[in-house]
C-alpha cells in the first residue's frame, strides 16, 4: 500500500505550489509525470495481483459450498441405502466444510473490498493523470508566453536604453551647435573694424566707358538714316 500512499501524498500536494520553487518549472512537470506514470505501472501490477487473489478466494469458496452440498447428497444416499455409519461420516465432513467456508467466505469478502479499493484507486490515478496531462499542456502554454512576454520587456528596455542615447545625442548636437554659434558670434567681433569709406566712393565712381560708347553708337545710326 506504500505505492497508494505516495501517489495520495502526490496528489494532495499543491503541484502549483512547488512549481514555483523550481528553477525551471517545465522539467518538474515533465518529472512529476514521469513518476506519475511509473506509479500507475506498479499500481496496474498492485490491482491485478488484488484481483487475481479476489479470484482465487472465490474459486476455494465456491469449491466449498460444492463439497458441502456434495457431502449432504452422499449422506442423503447413505441413509437411503439404509447405512446410518456412512451417513454419519459424510455429515461430519460437511461439518468440517462447512466450519472452512466461514473462513473463505471471510477471506473472499476481505479479498473483494481489496479488490474493489484498488480498482477505485486504479481508475482516479487514471483520471488525474489525465486531468494532468490537461493542465501540463496549459501550463507550458503559459510558460511559453511568459517566456516571450519576458523577451519583450527585455526588448523595451532596450528601446528605452536606446531612446536615452539618441536624447544623449541630441543634447550634444545642441551643446555642438551652441558652441559654433558663440565661437561665429566671437570671432565677428574679433574681426578687424571695416573702413566703409572705400564704399561710400564707390557709390559715385561711375563707370562712363560705356555711356560713351552707347552714345557713339547712336550718332552713328543716325548718320545712316539721314
Amino acid at each position: 500500500m506504500s505505492i497508494l500512499s505516495r501517489f495520495k501524498d502526490i496528489m494532495a500536494s499543491n503541484i502549483n505550489a512547488l512549481l514555483d520553487k523550481a528553477e525551471n518549472p517545465e522539467k518538474m512537470i515533465d518529472q512529476y509525470m514521469r513518476n506519475l506514470q511509473s506509479d500507475l505501472g506498479k499500481v496496474k501490477a498492485e490491482t491485478a495481483s488484488v484481483m487475481a487473489e479476489e479470484q482465487r478466494s472465490k474459486r476455494a469458496l465456491d469449491e466449498c459450498v460444492k463439497e458441502i452440498e456434495k457431502m449432504q447428497t452422499y449422506a442423503v444416499k447413505a441413509l437411503e441405502a439404509d447405512n446410518e455409519a456412512d451417513a454419519r461420516k459424510f455429515l461430519e465432513k460437511k461439518a468440517t466444510l462447512t466450519s472452512q467456508q466461514a473462513e473463505l467466505q471471510s477471506a473472499y469478502s476481505l479479498a473483494s473490498s481489496n479488490a474493489l479499493r484498488m480498482r477505485e484507486m486504479h481508475d482516479k490515478l487514471v483520471s488525474d493523470i489525465g486531468e494532468l496531462e490537461a493542465r501540463r499542456t496549459m501550463i507550458k502554454g503559459k510558460m511559453a508566453v511568459a517566456k516571450t512576454q519576458e523577451r519583450l520587456n527585455k526588448i523595451g528596455s532596450s528601446i528605452t536604453g536606446a531612446n536615452d542615447s539618441v536624447s544623449a545625442f541630441g543634447r550634444m548636437e545642441e551643446k555642438v551647435n551652441k558652441a559654433l554659434d558663440e565661437a561665429n558670434a566671437m570671432a565677428e567681433l574679433n574681426a578687424n573694424p571695416k573702413d566703409n569709406i572705400d564704399d561710400l566712393m564707390t557709390k559715385y565712381d561711375t563707370d562712363t566707358g560705356v555711356d560713351d560708347e552707347l552714345a557713339a553708337l547712336k550718332a552713328k545710326m543716325k548718320n545712316k538714316e539721314d
